[in-house]
Protein backbone atom coordinates (compact mmCIF):
# COMPACT_ATOMS: atom_id res chain seq x y z
CA UNK A 1 0.00 0.00 0.00
CA UNK A 2 1.12 3.59 -0.41
CA UNK A 3 2.23 5.93 2.55
CA UNK A 4 0.33 8.22 3.95
CA UNK A 5 1.99 11.51 3.34
CA UNK A 6 -0.63 13.88 2.55
CA UNK A 7 -2.93 15.24 4.79
CA UNK A 8 -5.68 18.13 4.71
CA UNK A 9 -6.20 20.69 6.91
CA UNK A 10 -9.96 22.24 6.76
CA UNK A 11 -9.55 26.10 7.85
CA UNK A 12 -12.03 27.30 6.28
CA UNK A 13 -14.22 28.45 8.82
CA UNK A 14 -15.39 31.35 10.38
CA UNK A 15 -15.28 31.01 14.00
CA UNK A 16 -18.70 32.28 15.16
CA UNK A 17 -18.24 30.68 18.12
CA UNK A 18 -15.47 32.29 19.61
CA UNK A 19 -16.18 36.02 18.35
CA UNK A 20 -15.60 39.05 18.73
CA UNK A 21 -11.43 37.09 19.15
CA UNK A 22 -12.07 35.55 15.81
CA UNK A 23 -13.45 39.23 14.33
CA UNK A 24 -9.29 39.64 13.79
CA UNK A 25 -7.55 36.49 13.63
CA UNK A 26 -8.46 33.08 12.78
CA UNK A 27 -10.09 30.48 14.74
CA UNK A 28 -6.96 27.99 14.44
CA UNK A 29 -4.48 30.78 15.14
CA UNK A 30 -5.88 30.91 19.22
CA UNK A 31 -3.30 30.07 21.55
CA UNK A 32 -3.34 27.01 23.64
CA UNK A 33 -1.24 27.70 26.44
CA UNK A 34 1.35 29.04 24.47
CA UNK A 35 1.28 27.20 21.04
CA UNK A 36 -1.90 28.03 18.49
CA UNK A 37 -4.39 25.43 17.83
CA UNK A 38 -3.09 24.63 14.06
CA UNK A 39 0.41 24.03 15.64
CA UNK A 40 -0.46 20.67 17.53
CA UNK A 41 -2.54 19.82 14.70
CA UNK A 42 1.03 20.39 12.81
CA UNK A 43 2.85 18.54 15.11
CA UNK A 44 0.64 15.57 15.03
CA UNK A 45 0.63 15.25 11.31
CA UNK A 46 4.43 15.60 11.29
CA UNK A 47 4.66 12.48 14.10
CA UNK A 48 2.78 10.67 11.48
CA UNK A 49 5.09 10.65 8.68
CA UNK A 50 3.34 13.66 6.72
CA UNK A 51 5.23 15.55 4.72
CA UNK A 52 2.77 17.21 2.39
CA UNK A 53 0.17 19.81 4.16
CA UNK A 54 -2.52 20.87 2.06
CA UNK A 55 -5.18 23.66 4.08
CA UNK A 56 -8.06 24.79 2.74
CA UNK A 57 -8.77 28.35 3.71
CA UNK A 58 -10.93 31.24 2.94
CA UNK A 59 -11.04 34.41 3.09
CA UNK A 60 -9.26 36.50 5.97
CA UNK A 61 -7.30 33.40 7.04
CA UNK A 62 -4.07 35.43 6.04
CA UNK A 63 -2.56 35.33 9.78
CA UNK A 64 -2.41 31.50 9.39
CA UNK A 65 -0.11 31.88 6.10
CA UNK A 66 2.10 33.91 8.08
CA UNK A 67 2.57 31.78 10.73
CA UNK A 68 4.52 29.29 9.35
CA UNK A 69 6.49 31.52 7.66
CA UNK A 70 10.34 32.25 8.27
CA UNK A 71 10.80 35.48 10.38
CA UNK A 72 14.35 36.69 9.93
CA UNK A 73 14.08 40.21 12.06
CA UNK A 74 12.63 38.08 15.09
CA UNK A 75 15.05 35.00 14.70
CA UNK A 76 18.24 37.37 14.53
CA UNK A 77 16.93 39.48 17.14
CA UNK A 78 16.85 36.50 19.54
CA UNK A 79 20.06 35.09 18.46
CA UNK A 80 21.84 38.16 18.83
CA UNK A 81 20.29 38.21 22.74
CA UNK A 82 21.47 34.34 23.34
CA UNK A 83 17.96 33.55 23.45
CA UNK A 84 18.78 30.00 22.09
CA UNK A 85 15.69 28.21 23.41
CA UNK A 86 13.29 30.55 22.20
CA UNK A 87 15.02 30.74 18.82
CA UNK A 88 14.40 27.04 18.27
CA UNK A 89 11.00 26.84 19.64
CA UNK A 90 10.61 29.85 16.87
CA UNK A 91 12.85 27.98 14.15
CA UNK A 92 10.51 24.58 14.65
CA UNK A 93 6.69 26.33 13.55
CA UNK A 94 8.91 27.06 10.32
CA UNK A 95 7.77 24.71 7.23
CA UNK A 96 10.08 23.89 4.32
CA UNK A 97 9.67 25.62 0.79
CA UNK A 98 6.88 23.88 -0.93
CA UNK A 99 5.34 21.97 2.29
CA UNK A 100 2.58 23.70 2.71
CA UNK A 101 0.00 24.15 -0.33
CA UNK A 102 -2.70 26.64 0.21
CA UNK A 103 -6.59 26.07 -1.56
CA UNK A 104 -9.23 28.42 -1.35
CA UNK A 105 -13.05 27.02 -0.03
CA UNK A 106 -15.02 30.41 -1.83
CA UNK A 107 -18.60 28.83 -0.52
CA UNK A 108 -19.19 26.99 3.15
CA UNK A 109 -20.62 24.08 1.73
CA UNK A 110 -19.71 21.73 4.46
CA UNK A 111 -16.55 19.53 5.23
CA UNK A 112 -17.03 17.16 2.66
CA UNK A 113 -16.67 19.76 -0.01
CA UNK A 114 -13.84 21.41 1.51
CA UNK A 115 -11.90 17.70 1.44
CA UNK A 116 -12.89 17.78 -2.14
CA UNK A 117 -11.30 21.04 -2.90
CA UNK A 118 -7.88 19.77 -2.46
CA UNK A 119 -8.86 16.78 -4.61
CA UNK A 120 -5.78 18.00 -7.63
CA UNK A 121 -2.98 18.29 -4.43
CA UNK A 122 -4.02 14.66 -3.44
CA UNK A 123 -3.83 13.31 -6.72
CA UNK A 124 -4.05 9.14 -6.65
CA UNK A 125 -3.07 9.07 -3.22
CA UNK A 126 -4.41 7.94 0.31
CA UNK A 127 -4.64 10.57 2.58
CA UNK A 128 -5.29 12.06 5.93
CA UNK A 129 -7.91 14.74 7.25
CA UNK A 130 -7.11 16.63 10.89
CA UNK A 131 -9.66 19.14 12.18
CA UNK A 132 -7.72 21.11 14.33
CA UNK A 133 -10.79 21.94 16.77
CA UNK A 134 -9.97 18.40 17.64
CA UNK A 135 -6.77 18.65 20.02
CA UNK A 136 -5.69 15.34 21.11
CA UNK A 137 -3.33 14.52 23.89
CA UNK A 138 -1.70 11.02 24.02
CA UNK A 139 1.95 9.60 24.69
CA UNK A 140 1.66 8.73 20.88
CA UNK A 141 0.01 11.11 18.76
CA UNK A 142 -3.50 9.99 17.57
CA UNK A 143 -3.08 9.96 13.72
CA UNK A 144 0.43 7.79 14.20
CA UNK A 145 -1.78 5.48 15.92
CA UNK A 146 -4.08 5.63 12.71
CA UNK A 147 -1.22 5.31 10.36
CA UNK A 148 0.16 2.11 12.33
CA UNK A 149 -2.92 0.41 12.14
CA UNK A 150 -4.00 1.72 8.45
CA UNK A 151 -0.64 -0.01 7.42
CA UNK A 152 -2.05 -3.32 8.58
CA UNK A 153 -5.80 -2.86 7.33
CA UNK A 154 -5.78 -0.76 3.97
CA UNK A 155 -9.83 0.79 3.51
CA UNK A 156 -10.78 3.67 4.99
CA UNK A 157 -10.01 5.00 8.93
CA UNK A 158 -11.60 7.20 11.56
CA UNK A 159 -10.86 8.29 15.15
CA UNK A 160 -13.82 6.81 17.31
CA UNK A 161 -14.39 7.14 20.75
CA UNK A 162 -18.11 6.84 22.79
CA UNK A 163 -19.76 9.85 23.72
CA UNK A 164 -22.35 10.20 25.99
CA UNK A 165 -25.53 8.99 24.65
CA UNK A 166 -27.38 12.64 25.38
CA UNK A 167 -24.65 14.18 22.96
CA UNK A 168 -24.62 11.56 20.24
CA UNK A 169 -26.46 12.97 17.98
CA UNK A 170 -24.38 16.03 17.58
CA UNK A 171 -21.85 13.48 15.90
CA UNK A 172 -21.43 11.17 12.81
CA UNK A 173 -22.33 8.12 14.53
CA UNK A 174 -20.89 4.10 13.44
CA UNK A 175 -23.01 1.61 12.96
CA UNK A 176 -20.32 -1.07 14.05
CA UNK A 177 -19.98 -4.68 12.06
CA UNK A 178 -17.07 -6.30 14.34
CA UNK A 179 -15.17 -5.00 17.75
CA UNK A 180 -11.97 -6.10 17.92
CA UNK A 181 -10.98 -3.29 20.92
CA UNK A 182 -9.09 -0.57 19.40
CA UNK A 183 -10.40 -1.41 15.76
CA UNK A 184 -13.87 -1.79 14.63
CA UNK A 185 -15.16 -2.90 11.59
CA UNK A 186 -18.45 -1.35 10.65
CA UNK A 187 -21.35 -1.19 8.22
CA UNK A 188 -22.75 2.09 8.17
CA UNK A 189 -22.36 6.06 9.25
CA UNK A 190 -24.85 8.07 10.00
CA UNK A 191 -24.23 11.86 9.81
CA UNK A 192 -26.08 13.24 13.31
CA UNK A 193 -28.99 11.59 13.44
CA UNK A 194 -32.06 11.97 16.14
CA UNK A 195 -31.77 10.66 19.07
CA UNK A 196 -34.13 7.11 18.45
CA UNK A 197 -32.09 6.56 14.87
CA UNK A 198 -28.40 6.43 16.68
CA UNK A 199 -26.94 3.01 15.54
CA UNK A 200 -24.59 3.40 18.93
CA UNK A 201 -22.93 6.45 20.27
CA UNK A 202 -19.20 5.77 18.98
CA UNK A 203 -18.44 9.01 17.42
CA UNK A 204 -16.41 9.94 14.72
CA UNK A 205 -13.36 12.18 15.94
CA UNK A 206 -11.98 15.20 13.74
CA UNK A 207 -9.05 12.21 12.72
CA UNK A 208 -9.36 10.73 9.14
CA UNK A 209 -7.34 8.13 6.67
CA UNK A 210 -9.07 8.31 3.31
CA UNK A 211 -8.76 6.74 -0.26
CA UNK A 212 -8.95 9.36 -3.20
CA UNK A 213 -12.10 6.70 -3.88
CA UNK A 214 -14.00 9.25 -1.55
CA UNK A 215 -13.21 12.38 -3.15
CA UNK A 216 -14.87 10.82 -6.28
CA UNK A 217 -17.57 10.11 -4.05
CA UNK A 218 -17.83 13.90 -2.75
CA UNK A 219 -17.97 15.03 -6.28
CA UNK A 220 -21.63 14.19 -6.90
CA UNK A 221 -22.37 17.29 -4.57
CA UNK A 222 -24.89 15.02 -2.67
CA UNK A 223 -25.75 17.15 0.19
CA UNK A 224 -26.61 15.84 3.34
CA UNK A 225 -27.50 16.42 7.37
CA UNK A 226 -28.10 20.45 7.60
CA UNK A 227 -27.81 20.80 3.65
CA UNK A 228 -24.40 20.65 3.68
CA UNK A 229 -21.81 18.11 1.87
CA UNK A 230 -20.78 15.85 4.47
CA UNK A 231 -17.54 14.08 4.60
CA UNK A 232 -19.43 11.01 6.72
CA UNK A 233 -21.66 10.51 3.78
CA UNK A 234 -18.67 9.89 1.35
CA UNK A 235 -17.12 7.57 3.47
CA UNK A 236 -20.46 5.54 4.44
CA UNK A 237 -20.45 5.32 0.09
CA UNK A 238 -17.51 2.98 0.20
CA UNK A 239 -19.58 0.61 2.08
CA UNK A 240 -22.28 1.02 -0.03
CA UNK A 241 -19.29 -0.05 -2.65
CA UNK A 242 -18.59 -3.16 -0.57
CA UNK A 243 -15.09 -1.67 0.42
CA UNK A 244 -13.83 -1.50 4.04
CA UNK A 245 -13.97 1.05 6.27
CA UNK A 246 -12.71 1.20 10.12
CA UNK A 247 -13.03 2.44 13.41
CA UNK A 248 -9.68 3.13 15.85
CA UNK A 249 -10.72 3.78 19.31
CA UNK A 250 -7.51 6.19 19.98
CA UNK A 251 -5.67 6.16 22.84
CA UNK A 252 -5.66 9.76 24.27
CA UNK A 253 -7.74 12.38 25.55
CA UNK A 254 -9.86 14.19 23.07
CA UNK A 255 -10.70 18.30 23.53
CA UNK A 256 -13.51 20.42 21.64
CA UNK A 257 -11.46 23.03 20.90
CA UNK A 258 -14.79 24.14 18.49
CA UNK A 259 -16.15 25.20 22.04
CA UNK A 260 -15.71 27.62 24.31
CA UNK A 261 -15.79 25.12 27.85
CA UNK A 262 -13.68 22.61 25.63
CA UNK A 263 -11.32 25.08 24.89
CA UNK A 264 -10.69 25.97 28.82
CA UNK A 265 -10.82 22.19 29.88
CA UNK A 266 -7.69 21.72 27.33
CA UNK A 267 -6.09 25.05 28.94
CA UNK A 268 -6.39 23.58 32.24
CA UNK A 269 -5.11 20.34 30.90
CA UNK A 270 -2.07 21.30 28.75
CA UNK A 271 -1.06 23.59 31.34
CA UNK A 272 -1.13 21.07 34.23
CA UNK A 273 1.12 19.29 31.94
CA UNK A 274 4.08 21.55 31.47
CA UNK A 275 6.55 21.05 34.19
CA UNK A 276 7.14 25.31 33.81
CA UNK A 277 3.64 25.99 35.11
CA UNK A 278 2.10 22.90 36.92
CA UNK A 279 3.25 24.45 40.34
CA UNK A 280 1.72 28.02 39.92
CA UNK A 281 -0.97 26.61 38.17
CA UNK A 282 -2.21 23.84 40.06
CA UNK A 283 -2.02 26.14 43.02
CA UNK A 284 -4.63 29.04 41.76
CA UNK A 285 -6.39 26.40 40.41
CA UNK A 286 -6.71 25.18 44.18
CA UNK A 287 -7.29 28.25 45.43
CA UNK A 288 -10.15 29.22 43.05
CA UNK A 289 -12.15 26.21 44.04
CA UNK A 290 -11.70 27.00 47.90
CA UNK A 291 -13.19 30.21 46.84
CA UNK A 292 -16.21 28.88 44.93
CA UNK A 293 -16.95 26.10 47.74
CA UNK A 294 -16.65 28.71 50.24
CA UNK A 295 -19.03 30.92 48.37
CA UNK A 296 -21.80 28.15 48.31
Amino acid sequence: MAKVTKAVFPVAGMGTRFLPATKSIPKEIMTLVDRPLIQYAIDEARAAGIKEFIFVTSRGKSALEDYFDVSPELERTLEAKGKTSLLETLQNTNMDSGAIAYIRQHKALGLGHAVWCARRLIGEEPFAVILPDDVIAGETACLQQMVEAYDETGGCMVAAMEVPPEKASAYGLLDVKEDHGSMVSIKGMVEKPKPEDAPSNLAVIGRYILTPSVLENLHSMKTGAGGEIQLTDAIAQELTDGKDVYGYRFRGQRFDCGSKAGFLQATVAFGLARDDLRDEFSDYLTEMAALQQAAE
